[in-house]
């Protein structure tokens, strides 16, 4: 069954019986492409938001050890709240409800052990 667009086989198509499995410009077979528009997942800025948050209050907190309490607090505070927003920006915001509360008690889990760690220095 040759395809409409390409109606006589080509001398370099790979062919199974009578269906084209692929050409030689192609990475994947030209049935196996979909239909289908790339779309972001939440997990995907769920995973973002904890990876970037977790390495930004570590080195918060180990650049700040020497400082009061109270600064690396504000700071991580402020991180988070940038990085909510950014993760909310990028679509979260369209996630559905369990997506959202997790990645909003993510968000306070890690800064609570910021916060907590910091405490010993008040």
């Amino acid at each position: 069954m040759p395809d409409r667009q390409y109606p006589d086989p080509r001398e370099e198509d790979i062919m199974a019986g009578d269906r084209r499995l692929s050409r030689p410009d192609s990475a994947l077979p030209d049935w196996h492409i979909p239909d289908a528009a790339y779309r972001p997942i939440p997990i995907a800025w769920f995973a973002a938001a904890f990876l970037l948050q977790m390495a930004a209050l570590f080195a918060i907190f180990v650049v700040l050890i020497d400082q009061s309490a109270w600064v690396t607090i504000a700071l991580s505070a402020l991180g988070t709240g940038m990085l909510g927003k950014w993760t909310w920006e990028r679509g979260m915001k369209d996630a559905g409800s369990g997506w959202q509360v997790a990645t909003a008690l993510m968000l306070a889990v890690q800064l609570a052990f910021v916060c907590l760690g910091a405490a010993t220095r008040l």
